[in-house]
Parts: structure tokens; sequence; C-alpha cells
């Protein structure tokens, strides 16, 4: 062949956009949704240390309407006594643990489940109001809530998200997986095949960011009152000395064509 007739070189396919990426204006402004204090922290650090600047929404960030006689197990074991203001004392763990990630902490005042009855925690719908305000405030390009796993108000945090997520479809919506949680058998599968069927569609996302171990466990033990039952129920040392990943899942409706895959479960 003639130098005058050589052909251009043929783009190998490995170099065009790939299912699950994300573009970097979506992650200009993040905002995370956390249900207690230490959940962003535990389940999408890597994502915070690389994203100075994010805002941490805490939904149950409120004290109680009054604190029980006896403080429950969870806080027994964190070390509280009767009289104290636990909530109190996390936020400002809180308050640390976001110094450590540069990020901004936002708390609703909704009360942690374990100091209410069944018939007074909130409902999704009655969380989605000031949820979506403290959204709306931080003006996010990018929303993680968490998949909802487990813990009562791990579930209303997602639900509540969903239906934010419904009323402004102009933000790029992501779920993290709780950690902890995500270890109990069938949860994480169960949670996606629900978003499947509903058309909300969980889908492993490629999020640009930099583990930093180091960093994740200086936020964490920020937590200290949290430390000792998060190590008798979810293997806290074991997870990070086995440097469990963090995974963030794009939240958006099926491909054009696609829809029947969530009949085949």
């Amino acid at each position: 062949m003639s130098q005058g007739s050589q052909q251009a070189p043929v783009e190998p396919r490995w170099a065009e956009p790939t299912w699950g990426e994300v573009e970097p204006r979506e992650l200009e402004r993040i905002t995370v949704l956390s249900p207690h204090f230490d959940d962003a922290a535990m389940g999408a650090c890597h994502l915070l240390g690389s994203y100075p600047g994010s805002r941490v929404v805490t939904v149950f960030g409120g004290r109680p309407p009054a604190y029980p006689a006896e403080p429950t197990p969870w806080d027994a074991l964190g070390g509280f006594k009767a009289g104290d203001d636990v909530v109190g004392v996390r936020r400002e763990e809180d308050r640390r643990a976001m110094e450590v990630l540069g990020a901004e902490p936002v708390w609703l005042e909704f009360s942690d489940h374990q100091y209410l009855a069944p018939a007074e925690r909130p409902r999704p719908e009655d969380v989605v109001p000031s949820l979506e305000e403290a959204i709306l405030a931080g003006g996010p390009t990018a929303v993680f809530a968490p998949m909802g796993l487990g813990n009562p108000d791990h579930v209303v945090t997602h639900e509540a998200a969903l239906q934010v997520r419904r009323r402004h479809p102009e933000i790029s919506w992501f779920c993290y997986e709780d950690h902890g949680y995500k270890h109990l058998p069938g949860l994480l599968a169960w949670r996606v095949a629900k978003l499947l069927r509903s058309g909300d569609w969980a889908t492993p996302a490629i999020v640009p960011c930099e583990p930093d171990m180091d960093l994740k466990r200086k936020a964490v033990w920020c937590y200290r009152s949290q430390i000792p039952p998060l190590e008798r129920d979810h293997a806290l040392t074991a997870r990070m000395k086995a440097k469990v990943p963090e995974q963030y899942w794009r939240l958006d409706s099926p491909p054009r064509g696609w829809e029947g895959l969530a009949e085949l479960i």
C-alpha cells in the first residue's frame, strides 16, 4: 500500500464509554445521606475523602423526646449512663469525623428508633419534607443514599430518598452499601431485586475515588462511643483489616427495551 493511501487507525472499542461510568460533572457537589452519625463514614468514606466539601445529612440525628431511664444496650456498651446526653456526645463525634474528611455535617431532628415505640417512629413520608429541604439546600449534582439494609432507620432513610429522587430527576442518584448490614445473608441481593422491580434500577457505578484506609480508620474511630457495639455486632476490626471495599450503585430507569428483565425475578 502506498503512503498516500494509508487509512486512519481504527479506535479500539475499549476507548468507548462503558456501562457504569460516571461523568465528572455529576460529582461536582455531593450530598451523602447517613441514617445515623457513623454510617456515611462507614459506607462512603472513600467517596467523602476524595471529594472534600461534600455534605453529609444525618437523618436520625435528633434528641429523643426523653431518654430512657436506663441506657439502651447499644448506648450502655458505648459507655453511657443514665442522664447522659447521648445525642450531644455523638454530634461532637460526628463533627470531628467530618473535619477529618473535610465534609459538612447536617443533622435532621428525627430520633433513633431505639428510643421510640414502633408506633412513634417516623415513616418515610414523614421524613421526606425535611430530607428534601436539606438535600436541595446543598444544590447537589449527586446524592448518595444508603441501600437501606437491616436497621429500621436505614430502611426509612432509603425509602424517603427514593421519594425525593422521583421529585428531582435532574440530580444524579446513587446508593452506597450499608457496611455491617450488607453482610447479613441475602439482604443486599433482596434490595437490588426490589429496586429492579420498582423501576429504580441499581447498577454498580464506576465512581472515581482514592481508597485511603488510614483516613477511614481515623474518621471511624472518631465515633468513640460507637466502637464497642460496632465491634460486637458488626465485626468492625475484622472488616477494617480486610479492607472491605465500598461499592456505589447508580439509581436510574432501565435502558429502553430492558424493562422486561424485572419480570424474570
